[in-house]
């Protein structure tokens, strides 16, 4: 029973973060799009449907620069030492910002796609991302991180690889992701270059 009681607590940990920014950003949406259908019907005559997604890019945009001004930097800070002190959420703050930083900030993780072998007797093969080509600090210097996303969904699974089985494929990362996510479906002009 207690197993099932740590694998359900894994489980919250593992969708919360994706689970309250898209709730937040479903709500913003709601309250926004609510609010300028009620105001702007009255002055043009019609609904326009999605309007709040717009106002929502454009404001958050506009967040995302003010938020690399020097004015701004030191009240992140604080709030960054402050959000570290709370446990609960210090793990759901830095599982957030770690996961955007490897997708769009300056420290990308999914940059180097490759190919790994699986199975050599069946010549299976699998795609992902290496995320550490050092585990030295594990005394692991012949293995390296390699993800792999699952198909059709928002995690994957991390593997400690030899890399003599790991293929670097000079391909873009994005499109790698686009084939892995969509199960094989997008195509990508060639897998060998």
């Amino acid at each position: 029973m207690k197993k099932i009681g740590n694998y359900f607590l894994k489980g919250i940990l593992f969708v919360a973060p994706v689970a309250i920014v898209v709730y937040i950003l479903y709500a913003i949406f709601v309250t926004v799009d609510g609010w300028l259908g009620n105001t702007i019907k009255p002055l043009i005559g019609f609904h326009i449907p999605g309007l709040g997604i717009v106002v929502i890019f454009i404001s958050l945009t506009i967040l995302g620069f003010i938020g690399q001004t020097a004015l701004v930097k030191p009240i992140k800070k604080t709030a960054e030492k402050f959000i570290r002190k709370v446990p609960i959420l210090k793990l759901l703050y830095s599982s957030l910002t770690d996961l955007f930083s490897a997708f769009v900030g300056k420290e990308k993780k999914f940059n180097v796609p490759v190919k790994v072998l699986f199975n050599r007797e069946n010549n299976l093969w699998k795609l992902g991302f290496i995320t550490n080509e050092s585990l030295t600090e594990f005394d692991l210097s012949d293995l390296a991180a390699v993800y792999f996303p699952h198909t059709y969904n928002f995690s994957g699974e991390l593997y400690l690889i030899p890399k003599e089985r790991i293929e670097k494929l000079e391909l873009s990362p994005a499109e790698v992701m686009k084939f892995i996510v969509s199960g094989g479906v997008t195509r990508i002009e060639s897998l060998k270059k």
